[in-house]
């Protein structure tokens, strides 16, 4: 896994593998064309200005929580800090991928501040993991994001769930906003668990930066308020946490088809597992422009203000190919992802029972979304 973290490090994002041929030479047709209208060029400009912004309403957070004192009101502060800690994540993300600035060590620092010193997550093991997922999205075995966990996303994975995990897996669509209140705290400790057995220069500086983003916020809320208000506040903080970071993530690829091995091509493999969420300026703040999925899979530097110019290319490409271009609203998107938990966990329910998943080639998934892949494919 040491390994694994320095050569993400070094290399922010994932090469269009794969891309031969005819239809790898449609991948670089759209290339061209993102070229040609700049899309691809930094903006340190806009990420200046939004990380400036972003660091004076996280100090107005803490001030107001200094203000306030031993009060319940601060649940609200909680829940406002919250929402700040996934800002701060979405541009380390944006790091991760290079696209605010182009240089590696440049952009780590970046990651790094804003990661492990300002979030409270090791930006090496995270870019590690999301660097595998972006070269294999949603590809059996492949691709740690759909690896058994606390959900299962494949019909082998939850025949293979016993007693306590089999009944999980059986409810884990009635359960999946629940158990996102979890994840802001699981994030928290993968993120020191990675570090205690890492060696090496990049582990120091990353537990360093994590000790004293802990110190600080641990001292803060000790400080400020009683004991029972201090949990209280902090379980609700990463609580809410994790339910935004989940809610931002889990529909870009959950209930899209799920692939035995890879795709012929870096195009297909990256628009068939992808889906974008519809919606306005209010809709790129809050997904941190995570609902351009399909935009930024295929093209993981451009950065995030470009994502909204790129799309109607994208799409019109991949129409005038024939290639499934998933979009969905905010709503409907969280229905497909349920949908996709509920058909997964009713084989446990009720044993015997046929599942609606369907496999087809090395596509898996919905009937419906599956007949659409491969209509885009023929």
């Amino acid at each position: 896994m040491t390994s694994e973290i320095v050569a993400g490090l070094r290399a922010a994002q994932p090469s269009p593998v794969g891309v031969t041929g005819a239809r790898g030479s449609e991948y670089g047709e759209l290339g061209r064309q993102v070229r040609h209208a700049s899309l691809l060029d930094r903006r340190p400009g806009w990420y200046c200005a939004r990380i400036a912004v972003n660091l004076g309403l996280l100090a107005a957070g803490w001030a107001a929580f200094v203000l306030v004192g031993n009060s319940w009101w601060q649940l609200g502060i909680a829940a406002f800090l919250a929402v700040m800690f996934t800002q701060f994540a979405f541009i380390g993300h944006d790091a991760g991928h290079r696209q605010i600035v182009s240089g590696r060590r440049a952009s780590n620092a970046v990651g790094l501040l804003h990661g492990n010193l300002l979030v409270g997550l090791s930006f090496g093991w995270w870019l590690a993991k999301h660097n595998r997922h972006h070269s294999h999205p949603n590809q059996i075995d492949r691709d740690p994001d759909i690896g058994a966990g606390a959900f299962v996303f494949t019909p082998a994975d939850a025949g293979r769930r016993r007693g306590l995990g089999r009944l999980l897996t059986s409810y884990q669509a009635y359960l999946f906003f629940p158990i996102l209140l979890l994840e802001g705290l699981n994030l928290h400790v993968a993120s020191v668990r990675e570090l205690v057995g890492r060696r090496g220069r990049l582990a120091v500086v990353e537990a360093l930066l994590l000790t004293v983003h802990f110190t600080a916020y641990l001292a803060a809320v000790a400080l400020v308020l009683s004991p029972v208000r201090a949990v209280v506040f902090v379980l609700v903080h990463q609580a809410l946490f994790g339910l935004y970071m989940g809610c931002t993530f889990a529909p870009n690829h959950k209930g899209m088809p799920i692939l035995a091995r890879d795709e012929p091509d870096f195009l297909r493999r990256q628009v068939l597992t992808a889906r974008n969420i519809r919606g306005g300026r209010l809709t790129d703040l809050v997904f941190g422009g995570l609902n351009y999925q399909i935009e930024h899979h295929l093209f993981p530097s451009m950065p995030r203000p470009s994502l909204r110019r790129a799309q109607p290319l994208v799409r019109a490409f991949c129409e005038a190919r024939g290639l499934a271009y998933q979009e969905a609203g905010v709503l409907g998107s969280y229905g497909e992802v349920l949908r996709w938990l509920n058909e997964i966990g009713a084989p446990s329910r009720h044993p015997g029972r046929e599942n609606r998943l369907v496999t087809a080639g090395n596509l898996v998934g919905l009937a419906p979304r599956l007949r659409t892949s491969q209509g885009a494919r023929e």
